[in-house]
Formats: C-alpha cells, sequence, structure tokens
C-alpha cells in the first residue's frame, strides 16, 4: 500500500473545496471543515479582513457571498512543499475569484480542514507594473513634445492636489502611510499623504535621541525595497527617519510635508470628502473619494490629568515630546510608566548624569530582546530563517494564517520556554521591586500588543539598571499630585522632581476621527485596535480581527492603517486592494462590519 504524503493529502482536500465552491454546494464545502475550524479571509471572499470560526459562521459567510465571489482554480503551490507534524498537515495553494488572484494557506487535522488563510494578491486587470510587467522608463523614437521624467513628476506634483483631485487622502506620514502611499502608487491610485512634520522620517526623528527599533531588521522591511544586507539588526531612529525619506522619494510619492489637516467632512450625496488642510500656511481644499488616518496605531497621547500639574513649577513632558537626557545632567527626573519608552528613556537620562526615578503604577511584561530574536521570532525572522530559505511574504502569510482566536495557544510554550531560560534575570528584576506579567494567559508580547498595544517593553539594557538600583524604583502605588516642586504618591512617598515625564501611552485611533470629524463619526466607527479578548484593556465581545483596521468601518470611505513596520508592511497590500477596486468600479460586497461596542 502506497503512503499517501502530505502533497497528496493538501491536494484532496483543495480538489474537493474547490468543486464544491464552484458548482455552489455550500453543505458540501463547510462539510470539509473540522468542527472546531477557522477561515481567516483577507478581502477576497469578504471584502474585509474576517475569521470565520466554526460551521454555522463559514456557512453564513459563504451563503452572503459565495455567488458573487465565484472562486475557483484551487491549486497547491508546487514551489512550496507541504509538510506534516504532530498530526496537522499544512500547505499552501492558488486560486482566483471572479475579480481576483489570491493566495493562501491551510492545515488539515484527520483529512479535515483545521484553519484555512484565503488573501488577495492582485486584481485582475489591474496588476502592478513589476517583472515582466514593468514601465520602460526611457522612450524611444521621435516626439518634439516629449517629456522628461523631471518634468513629468513636477506637472504632476503641481497639479494634484489643486487643478486634479487625488483619490485617497492619507493623513499622516508615518512609516504607515509611506507603506500604503507607495502601494497605492504602484497600483495607479492618486493619492497625496499629508504629514505635520516639514521632512518623511521627521516623526522618528524628532523622538528621544537614543530611541531605536526594537524589532530586528528582517521583521521591519517596507513594500517593495527591503533593507540593505549590511543594515544593522536594530535601527536608531534617524537611520528610520533617513531610510523613509528616500523611501517617499524613490517611490515617487506625492507627499505634503509641513501641512496639517484642519477638517474633514463626507458627503453622503455625492460620496466625496472636503478635506481642508494648512500646507505650509496656504489652505488647500482637498476633495478625496477616500479618507485614511495613518496617525500611528497608538493614537493621540494620553497625558494623565493629576492634581497640581499647574503649580508644578519643573518641565512636564510627554513621552512623545521628550527631546533626550543632554539638558538634565544633574536633574532629578520622575518617569511615569513602566513600558517600553519608559524604559527607553530612564536609561538615557541615567546614562547623561540625571537623577532618575521610574514610577511602575501596573505589572509589566519584560522579554529581553536576544530571548525574542531567539525564541520567539528565530523562525520567522531572522538570519537563520533566511538562510533556510524564509521569505519575508512566506513569513508575514505564516503568522497571518494563524486565527487570533487560538493564538495564543502557540505563544504560551514559546513564552514559557523564555521564562526559563531567563529565570535569574526575572527573579532579580522582582527582588528589585518591579511588578512582572506575562500576560493575563501566560502568552506574553505578541498578544500584549495585539490585544492592547502595551504593557511591555522588550530589554536592551535598561533592566540591569532597575535591578542595581541605578534607575530608582517606585511600583505598586499610583500618583496622588504633584508639589511644586515634587511627585506625590498615593502611598505618601515624594519624589523631588525638575522633569515629569509621562510615559503614559497613547488613545485610541479613533480620537484622531473626533478631532479631525466629529465626535459622531468617532463614535458611530468606534474603539480601534484590540481583539475583544475580554482581557486587561481590550474588552470583550470578541472580534476575531483588529478593531476597525485596515478594513471598512461604520463610516462609508474612511479607513484605519497604523500598527508596527510589519503590520504596515503586510496590511497595506489589502487596504490598497480595498481602494483600487473602489477606485475603479468593482463590485466590493462587504461581509461582516461590526458594530461599535466601545467608544475609544
Amino acid at each position: 500500500m502506497l503512503d499517501i504524503t502530505p502533497g497528496t493529502k493538501i491536494d484532496t482536500v483543495l480538489s474537493k473545496l474547490g468543486k464544491a465552491l464552484a458548482s455552489g454546494d455550500i453543505d458540501a464545502a463547510v462539510n470539509l471543515f473540522q468542527a472546531e475550524c477557522y477561515w481567516r479571509d483577507l478581502v477576497t471572499f469578504t471584502w474585509n479582513l474576517k475569521t470565520m470560526e466554526g460551521h454555522e459562521q463559514v456557512r453564513d459567510m459563504l451563503k452572503s457571498q459565495l455567488a458573487a465571489t465565484k472562486p475557483s482554480n484551487f491549486v497547491q503551490d508546487t514551489k512550496e512543499a507541504a509538510s506534516e507534524a504532530g498530526g496537522v498537515t499544512d500547505g499552501w495553494f492558488e486560486f482566483e475569484t471572479g475579480v481576483a488572484r489570491g493566495y493562501g494557506h491551510i492545515r488539515l487535522k484527520d483529512g479535515l480542514i483545521w484553519t484555512l488563510l484565503t488573501t488577495m494578491t492582485e486584481l485582475k486587470g489591474h496588476e502592478e507594473p513589476k517583472g515582466a510587467r514593468r514601465p520602460m522608463g526611457a522612450e524611444h523614437g521621435h516626439d518634439r513634445n516629449r517629456k522628461t521624467w523631471k518634468e513629468k513628476r513636477e506637472t504632476e506634483a503641481a497639479e494634484l492636489g489643486y487643478s486634479t483631485q487625488p483619490y485617497v487622502v492619507i493623513i499622516g506620514g508615518g512609516q504607515g502611510g509611506i507603506a500604503l502611499g507607495a502601494r497605492l502608487r504602484q497600483l495607479g491610485v492618486p493619492t497625496i499623504i499629508i504629514e505635520k512634520n516639514e521632512r518623511p522620517g521627521d516623526s522618528w526623528r524628532k523622538r528621544y535621541k537614543s530611541l531605536c527599533l526594537h524589532d530586528p531588521v528582517w521583521y521591519d522591511h517596507l513594500p517593495y525595497i527591503p533593507f540593505p544586507e549590511n543594515w544593522p539588526v536594530f535601527t536608531p531612529k534617524d537611520k528610520v527617519g533617513d531610510w523613509l525619506e528616500m523611501y517617499t522619494k524613490v517611490m515617487e510619492l506625492n507627499y505634503w510635508g509641513s501641512t496639517t489637516c484642519k477638517s474633514a467632512q463626507y458627503d453622503e450625496k455625492t460620496g466625496e470628502w472636503t478635506v481642508v488642510v494648512d500646507r505650509a500656511g496656504q489652505e488647500v481644499v482637498l476633495k478625496p473619494k477616500q479618507l485614511v488616518l495613518a496617525t500611528g496605531m497608538s493614537g493621540k497621547a494620553n497625558v494623565p490629568k493629576i492634581p497640581g500639574q499647574d503649580v508644578f513649577k519643573g518641565e512636564q513632558q510627554h513621552s512623545s515630546q521628550h527631546p533626550g537626557p543632554d539638558a538634565y545632567s544633574g536633574k532629578k527626573v520622575v518617569v511615569i510608566g513602566s513600558n517600553n519608552s519608559a524604559h527607553d528613556i530612564c536609561a538615557a537620562l541615567w546614562e547623561a548624569g540625571a537623577d532618575v526615578t521610574m514610577v511602575q503604577r501596573s505589572s509589566t511584561h519584560i522579554v529581553k530582546s536576544d530571548s525574542l530574536m531567539e525564541i520567539g521570532l528565530g523562525d520567522l525572522y531572522s538570519e537563520r530563517a533566511v538562510q533556510g530559505g524564509m521569505t519575508t511574504r512566506k513569513a508575514d502569510l505564516i503568522f497571518a494564517s494563524l486565527p487570533y482566536r487560538i493564538m495564543h495557544e502557540f505563544q504560551i510554550p514559546i513564552y514559557n520556554q523564555i521564562r526559563e531560560k531567563d529565570a535569574e534575570f526575572y527573579k532579580a528584576l522582582e527582588k528589585a521591586g518591579f511588578m512582572l506579567d506575562f500576560g493575563d494567559d501566560d502568552s506574553g508580547l505578541f498578544m500584549k500588543y495585539l490585544r492592547r498595544g502595551s504593557g511591555y517593553y522588550i530589554d536592551v539594557g535598561a533592566c540591569d539598571l532597575v535591578i542595581d538600583g541605578s534607575i530608582r524604583l517606585k511600583s505598586g502605588s499610583d500618583v496622588s499630585h504633584l508639589t511644586e516642586n515634587a511627585v506625590v504618591l498615593k502611598d505618601g512617598a515624594e519624589l523631588p522632581a525638575d522633569l515629569v515625564v509621562y510615559a503614559t501611552g497613547y488613545g485610541s485611533m479613533n480620537g484622531w476621527a473626533a478631532d479631525l470629524i466629529s465626535r459622531e463619526v468617532a463614535d458611530k466607527v468606534g474603539k480601534c485596535w484590540g481583539l475583544g479578548s475580554n482581557t486587561t484593556k481590550d474588552p470583550g465581545p470578541w472580534e476575531g480581527e483588529q478593531r476597525n483596521m485596515w478594513k471598512p468601518t461604520q463610516q462609508e470611505a474612511l479607513w484605519f492603517h497604523g500598527g508596527n513596520l510589519h503590520q504596515s508592511r503586510h496590511y497595506s497590500q489589502y487596504l490598497s486592494l480595498q481602494l483600487k477596486a473602489r477606485q475603479v468600479g468593482i463590485d466590493t460586497p462587504v461581509y461582516g462590519i461590526t458594530k461599535p461596542h466601545h467608544l475609544s
């Protein structure tokens, strides 16, 4: 009897799935799934980012979407060998819909589908001009009215936003807005990026001087142009800024620096936004069809209201405004907060000779950078992974193929291993009085990030200063009030201060919608970010995807784009395809837009 290979198992199920979907036999399709199953769709079937859980949700989606989707040609990707481990068979496949080409990942248990990922890669007839379709650049022949590339770019820059209107306006010119702008440029969607800072990358340059990326280089590539092979593992902020500025120029983005958005209103009748901006002192009115807020996943700076802030005679800064430590040598500084920014700022202040105290109000998850790289990221985003044949695209899709509902189950063993490896380190931190946690369910950093976007520090050295007392630590008590020259805690401790830094995080992105559009629209959309996991700072009900991110919202033609460099790269593809489809008039019947349960 011949052994049935993993590839054969994948082929068999893909063939049955393709036939069932092509014939409209929804029951036959549903019966190919395990009772506990997850179908994560990124745009292809749902024109949404949506995870269906269990037979009934899969059935409901197919009843709504199958006829319009017209899926076909489910074929295993022969370039990626199927594999089998621990009773799970997994493989990769290509497929088509009526309007698009897609790529997917599948996991089988006992011959039935356990997890299915379907993603849109391109719209038929609107493919990116790359590879064999790349533009010629030079125009051979003779033409007395010929314009050079430079002249064409200058004309476009002069006209767009004035005599011609963009289809998309992106508010926010950090890595999110830039990555999305690059995707839309390749798809031929006229786009203007609005940024209050003068130059691309200034949002990095203007942060405290010790800031570096805490994620490694393999995790942080932008679309189309990966970092060079000699790029540092952890990029300093000014180097990130220079890369973003170079990228913006090379990718020919229409980037309006020194520009602030004053207001935005949507006209339901015309399907058009009126966006009023101040461009270097000149008021300009833009009329895009689509508006994207790419103001950063973290949204608006969260500065707590504390009694006595008006009487304190020293300086007060939110971490986003902190210029760095140079002016504070010999000064007493109190940093309120204990996550990434707080640790970075405290360490830099100590190096500069400041007397610095960290106020830890609630427990924090800590993971050492080298342990995170080796155990948490190494299989997907590392030099070891690259040498093993891993590509950025494949790593992104593997990560995307894990449904959020069960992702913590994959993360818990990783952080158990890290906790064991670094047991002495954690013991020393707790001995210093630091309050540690590994998330509500011990699932560690990634789940904390996805659920709440806060509550952790990737240790690149500051913890040693906490352990040995170089950074003074006050934990377990919140701030009561400020006096003229001190921070007073609720336990009665008085911390003399010349400077107070509020490393207190950020509010939801829809806070920007309230400021720029209206509170009514912000409430209509609801809270951004989080999964509805009913864990700390991520209230239920369960959403199954990031709230309102990279997908349609309750406000027509309003989108949110943000996250870290990895998410800006990966999800910009799906947002750009949704926007392109609307620009060219492709029907986009959206399935399963969630109603808001939380306003901010």
